[in-house]
């Protein structure tokens, strides 16, 4: 952090984070060579063995006692000493493929149920059978997790994991189905340690320690902090600033949500976090919207973890202290929709220059400006933050981007769901993809990832059930007058 002023001691340069992990003691490693890298492995083989819980027979699982504590310490000890993540990924996955479901007990236990269910039988005995059929299909490292969980610190141990496991899997550090639904058992694990009866809210002031002001500043990902200042401003007047801390960790923030409490529903970044309040002292009577327009998970282990979620509702509950406070919307960056658009560009200029999105009276001006063929000059501009320099091509590009962003929110799907992931957790949510703005966040970090646009995300209370219903259910996206017709604009003057 920058610009430490003389109020903050020394303690406040201290960050709040995980233990760090223990150094392994000189050994063998991966690229160490053939020899030492086969010692690694049969370590690694070792401490599994040792480590993982067998699985009892279906009529002693409630008789058979506990493994030794010892034991999943041992792994967690093992794993804490491996210091790069090629290590960690090659123990995963070893964990994932060797310790998986015993496809053999599945296979018995299905055709057991399979040949019940063609005579009949009584209730009790298909019960049974389809019982012990689910228990089967349980993976043996579920064990390991689940004991692991009851060690002092093994439930942030297991977030670690998880966190290396996503990052392992995102350098293609270890790949397949066994890791996939490795990844899918420890995230449905977390999901229930994590659900909200578990959560405390707390709220961050200028008086919260050091160390949580810290942490919080740290784990800003969408409008980065730049000093102390900048922070005091951000749970200052004005403003909100709240995280859910778990009970095996009070005070550590888990997931951060940033709050401005305005007159109305803010268009543009710049007025929330640069500038000052309109006084030191609230008015509530002249509150009327609270717009959320950061919301940043500080463990990257908890993604997919519906904490951001529970965090909104809990928030608006907390903002009833205000009479006159009736509207709540995002205010959303469009991370991807650069990439998206460069992407387009990029197709179209390997077919001959053929231009698909704008109109040719667009075409002939921006070329103009630009002093080249449309695709190509906007690929170079689009690629940096300099073009917003120049009002005539920021004029020249304000319609046609403004409707292709609605149409990359609105139009582009995955799985039938909204393409861009804070699109998609908003709408799940039950918000309505509500106003487009045009140069809303002009910071380098708002123009390179979504050309300076932003989009609010309206809750209407009443109806956020009802729309969450039928976006999941239906896949269906409630939109505003503005965004419809800027997508039927799109519709119109573009083709794709």
């Amino acid at each position: 952090m920058r610009g430490l002023g003389p109020v903050l001691t020394v303690r406040c340069l201290l960050p709040l984070r995980l233990p760090a992990r223990p150094r392994r003691p000189p050994g063998p490693r991966l690229s160490s060579g053939p020899a030492a890298a086969g010692a690694l492995e049969r370590a690694m083989d070792e401490v599994l063995r040792r480590s993982v819980p067998a699985v009892p027979a279906y009529e002693l699982r409630e008789k058979t006692p506990a493994p030794a504590e010892s034991q999943c310490a041992d792994f967690v000890s093992f794993y804490g000493g491996l210091a790069e993540a090629a290590e960690r990924a090659e123990l995963l996955g070893r964990l994932a493929q060797g310790f998986g479901v015993d496809h053999s007990q599945v296979a018995e236990q299905s055709s057991g149920l399979l040949q019940l269910r063609q005579q009949p039988r009584e209730p009790a005995v298909l019960l049974q059978a389809e019982d012990r059929l689910r228990y089967a299909l349980v993976p043996r490292y579920r064990g390991l997790f689940h004991h692991i969980s009851k060690l002092d610190g093994g439930v942030r141990f297991l977030v670690q994991l998880r966190a290396d496991l996503l990052e392992a899997q995102a350098l293609k550090l270890v790949e397949g189905p066994h890791v996939r639904e490795m990844n899918g058992v420890l995230k449905g694990m977390l999901s229930e340690w994590f659900s909200s009866g578990f959560l405390t809210l707390e709220r961050v002031t200028w008086h919260s320690p050091c160390e949580v002001l810290q942490k919080v500043s740290e784990s800003e990902a969408v409008h980065p902090v730049k000093n102390w200042m900048d922070m005091k401003r951000r749970v200052g007047p004005y403003r909100r600033c709240y995280f859910f801390s778990h009970c095996t960790a009070p005070g550590e923030p888990l997931v951060v949500l940033h709050v401005a409490l305005t007159n109305e529903i803010s268009s543009t970044i710049q007025v929330i976090v640069k500038e000052c309040p309109p006084s030191e002292t609230e008015e509530k009577n002249k509150i009327a919207a609270a717009i959320f327009y950061s919301i940043s998970l500080t463990q990257q282990g908890l993604q997919g973890v519906e904490l951001g979620t529970f965090l909104i509702k809990r928030v608006v509950k907390e903002l009833q202290e205000f009479p006159h406070l009736g509207i709540f919307s995002s205010l959303s960056p469009i991370p991807g929709f650069t990439k998206w658009l460069l992407g387009l560009l990029n197709s179209q200029a390997k077919e001959h220059g053929r231009n698909e999105l704008f109109t040719d009276s667009e075409c002939k001006e921006i070329s103009e400006i630009t002093g080249g063929p449309i695709n190509e000059t906007l690929k170079v501009f689009l690629s940096s933050n300099e073009w917003v320099k120049s009002e005539k091509l920021v004029r020249a590009l304000q319609a046609p981007l403004m409707r292709l962003c609605a149409w990359y929110l609105y139009g582009e799907k995955h799985r039938g769901y909204a393409l861009n992931p804070v699109a998609n957790f908003h709408l799940q949510n039950g918000a309505v993809l509500w106003r487009i703005n045009w140069m809303a966040d002009v910071s380098l970090k708002g123009v390179t990832g979504s050309c300076g646009l932003m989009v609010n995300y309206r809750y209407y209370l009443e109806d956020t059930a009802t729309n969450s219903i039928a976006y999941l259910g239906s896949k269906n996206i409630k939109a505003s007058e503005q965004v419809l017709s800027l997508v039927a604009q799109f519709q119109k003057n573009s083709k794709l």
